[in-house]
């Protein structure tokens, strides 16, 4: 069965940022995923698409470890696509940053830490569990077909522990300092924009105050 017109008329908006080649596997997996239920893994995308025993199954694989493609103009495209099919011409924008807990095991995933766990962490407990941590911004939009607001989340970074940081050589930032950088780009996209970003505690700090044209809220 061919995939619905619709869904690939939303993705088309991101083929230029792609080489033809990559770009036949990354639709195949992003049509995977939508279909797939539990964990949204590269396998059982392709199971979804009947692709699983492929015997060039690993080039799918490469698509995320190889495939020469830039994440950060993918999200920009990402932005206009949500803006322009979720928020009217005129209203200001409203963003969402927070971190959130990839948990991940394994020997060679560079940038793995623990950190506090906040599902099975509690005020008596603190339960730390291995993975990658990530600052992620979410643009906060209420779709027609829903009674509250969503997050669609636009941008991601990882915010490794200072140990981890050291490791390759690399000068360990915050996250007040990651977020910094991810508004200022915010910016950058959207220089007209009313912007808002709103955050926790740990992002009431004198580093996001500075930035311009910006207001935060908790």
């Amino acid at each position: 069965m061919s995939p619905p017109a619709s869904i690939l008329a939303v993705l088309d908006a991101f083929r230029p940022e792609f080489h033809p080649h990559t770009w036949a596997r990354a639709t195949t997996l992003a049509l995977g995923t939508i279909l797939a239920r539990g964990r949204r893994t590269v396998a059982a995308a392709l199971r979804q698409m009947g692709l699983h025993d492929r015997p060039d199954f690993s080039s799918y694989h490469q698509v995320f470890n190889r495939a020469a493609w830039s994440p950060r103009r993918v999200a920009r495209r990402l932005l206009t696509a949500a803006v322009a099919a979720f928020v009217p011409r005129g209203v200001g924008l409203t963003f969402a940053i927070d971190e959130t807990l990839e948990r991940r095991w394994g020997r060679d995933i560079r940038i793995r830490g623990h950190y506090r766990d906040p599902l099975a962490s509690s005020k008596e407990k603190s339960v730390a569990a291995s993975g990658i941590r990530w600052l992620v911004l979410a643009l906060v939009v209420t779709p027609p077909w829903a009674s509250r607001p969503w997050a669609l989340p636009i941008l991601s970074l990882p915010c490794p522990t200072p140990k981890v940081s050291a490791q390759p050589g690399r000068r360990h930032k915050t996250i007040a300092e990651r977020a910094r950088q991810m508004i200022a780009r915010l910016r950058r996209w959207l220089p007209r924009a009313d912007l808002t970003v709103v955050g926790d505690a740990a992002y009431s700090v004198i580093e996001l105050g500075g930035c311009p044209s910006i207001a935060f809220g908790r």
